[in-house]
């Protein structure tokens, strides 16, 4: 998957690859209205144009779409029949078998945090359930970003640029959520043939206190473990199960994580006035000069690379505060499970092993928000969370550890994951300040005020 939210970026270098229709465009219009491919060269007005795109109707109906920056239907339709290797429904011995290893997952968790349960209900679903279950926690994460995307773009766009492209410009909004709508349903397809359970991608997607297995993509994760299947089925359902103990219980954290999204999204800028150097360049390049009404000439002015966002440094903070949210909500995922298995599960250490190196090639976690943000979630990070929490238990035990969650300004900052065990070496001496500090005010409300005689000595 890219590593440019959206599909922003500048044009493809790659000389064969740029000829090809629709190359080098990160919007997509050249491929969605079929410039540059057959038939789709010279002039002509824009009502000729139009007369040549045979999905034109249908296109219509798609543009109706007026539910936000995204078309949710062109994305969830997207994602359905993206499924390379297609879709099964859930069996009820697969439901079964899933209930039952939620269920021994939570009762091992009760023994290693004072985090209740968080799962009200285990869910096995298909990859299609998947898909349209997560949509509506999909568009509270993505619309705002999308949207800051599209008035950006619009801002940016010279007026000269906008009236040259006649009435091609005034569908150029509408174009933005198809094109979002399609390239989100093409990556929630992608994340559909791997994720194995519902908080995978480091948010909790389903609905609240909902445990989820993709049971297909669990059977998929377990080829070639050489470990039995309830095995690995207990092991991912401790994870989930850790997860929604997290997320029920710290009521800031999901908040905080998108918070971090759409602080990214607010500072979304384009220079304007490299648009305009680049488009008079563009035009001054072009053999006899910039032609509107030639679809070709349209198709290399928005597949130049002048709409790229630029990434401004309140963006790289927002997402360095994501990156660590992110690690060290795994990394207490890791710690808890790995003291809950214990020797209880013979393979956990195999198991584990196995999902780190998922991380480190690009799960569907780093996939996601390398998607959404352009942030490449560094598995050092989430070795560093690892550490911070599994030395916080062993030193001051699974209470002080889960503390650190009670609030946003507990938590080690990235700094903090640079050099780990003197944030938590640091908590010991914390605590004896407060320990010394409630001495003395306790020690201050039992002084005696009672007045002193006349006769005894001043003070």
């Amino acid at each position: 998957m890219s590593d440019v939210p959206f599909g922003f970026g500048p044009p493809d270098r790659d000389p064969e690859r740029r000829d090809q229709p629709g190359s080098g465009d990160p919007f997509g219009f050249g491929a969605l209205f079929g410039f540059g491919g057959p038939g789709g060269a010279g002039g002509g007005s824009p009502e000729d144009l139009l007369g040549k795109m045979p999905l034109f109707a249908e296109l219509q109906k798609l543009m109706n779409w007026s539910g936000g920056p995204v078309n949710w239907d062109l994305a969830r339709q997207g994602a359905i029949s993206s499924l390379a290797t297609g879709t099964q429904p859930t069996s009820e011995a697969e439901r079964g078998a899933v209930a039952e290893a939620l269920r021994l997952a939570d009762l091992w968790l009760d023994q290693v945090t004072d985090l209740p349960s968080g799962a009200d209900r285990p869910l096995a679903w298909s990859r299609v359930e998947w898909i349209e279950q997560t949509l509506p926690a999909w568009s509270a994460l993505i619309d705002p970003l999308a949207e800051k995307v599209v008035a950006a773009m619009t801002a940016a766009l010279p007026q000269e640029a906008m009236a040259m492209a006649g009435p091609l410009a005034g569908i150029m909004g509408q174009m933005g959520g198809l094109m979002f709508g399609a390239q989100v349903g093409q990556a929630l397809g992608r994340l559909a043939g791997e994720v194995v359970t519902g908080t995978e991608v480091g948010l909790p997607l389903a609905p609240a206190g909902s445990a989820v297995l993709v049971p297909q993509n669990v059977a998929s994760f377990a080829e070639g473990l050489d470990r039995p299947a309830d095995e690995v089925r207990l092991f991912l359902a401790l994870r989930e199960a850790a997860s929604l103990r997290l997320f029920a219980h710290v009521p800031w954290l999901r908040q905080q994580l998108h918070d971090a999204v759409h602080a990214y999204a607010r500072g979304i800028t384009i220079d304007r006035e490299a648009i305009e150097r680049g488009l008079t360049d563009a035009m001054g390049s072009m053999e006899g000069g910039f032609d509107p009404s030639n679809p070709e000439a349209i198709q290399e002015l928005l597949g130049s690379g002048l709409l790229e966002p630029e990434e401004t440094p309140e963006q790289q903070m927002a997402l360095r505060r994501l990156e660590t949210l992110l690690a060290l909500v795994e990394g207490w995922i890791d710690a808890v499970v790995a003291a809950a298995a214990g020797e209880r599960l013979p393979g956990h250490g195999a198991l584990a092993e196995t999902m780190r190196r998922r991380r480190a090639s690009g799960g569907p976690a780093e996939q996601t928000f390398a998607t959404l943000v352009g942030l490449q979630l560094r598995p050092r990070r989430l070795r560093d969370a690892a550490t911070v929490w599994g030395a916080m238990a062993q030193r001051y035990g699974t209470a002080e550890r889960d503390r650190l969650w009670s609030h946003p300004d507990l938590l080690p900052t990235s700094d903090d994951l640079d050099e780990p065990m003197d944030f938590v070496a640091r908590q010991g001496v914390d605590d004896e300040l407060r320990a010394l500090t409630a001495e003395a005010e306790d020690a201050g409300t039992d002084t005696d005020t009672t007045p002193p005689d006349d006769d005894s000595p001043a003070r």
